[in-house]
């Protein structure tokens, strides 16, 4: 009998798995090479432009949330001199009309209650 084995219905023979490696040209090879290179920068090069958008698109976020927090501060400290912004008088009026026609009957989505509706059902 030969080498050859008997495993799970399969005739196996001893030697190496795989395809048997052709003679492949070495120019092709090559070119091959420097395309699967060329892909590969082209791919580099739009991942860093990706990566680069999102990094300025969250740092003018975070600009639009420092100009925020610095708003929120000039308000608590005109409060804390006994002074009510005109943006806030303009957000508790124009809040009130609405909230109050919705808020007495429903609870919010989110299940909290902010201190307006709660102070605002109290009133009802």
């Amino acid at each position: 009998m030969d080498d050859s084995k008997m495993v799970g219905g399969k005739v196996k023979k001893p030697g190496k798995r795989g395809r048997k490696p052709a003679k492949i040209d070495l120019k092709a090879k090559l070119e091959r090479s420097r395309q699967s290179a060329r892909e590969c920068r082209a791919r580099k090069k739009l991942r860093y432009q990706y990566l680069e958008e999102l990094v300025s698109s969250k740092e003018r976020a975070i600009c639009a949330l420092r100009e925020e927090l610095e708003m929120y501060k000039q308000w608590c400290s005109a409060m804390d001199q006994g002074k009510i912004p005109s943006e806030i008088k303009a957000l508790l009026t124009g809040d009130d009309q609405k909230t109050s026609q919705s808020t007495s009957t429903k609870t919010p989505k989110n299940g909290k209650y902010n201190s307006s509706s709660i102070s605002q059902s109290k009133s009802a």
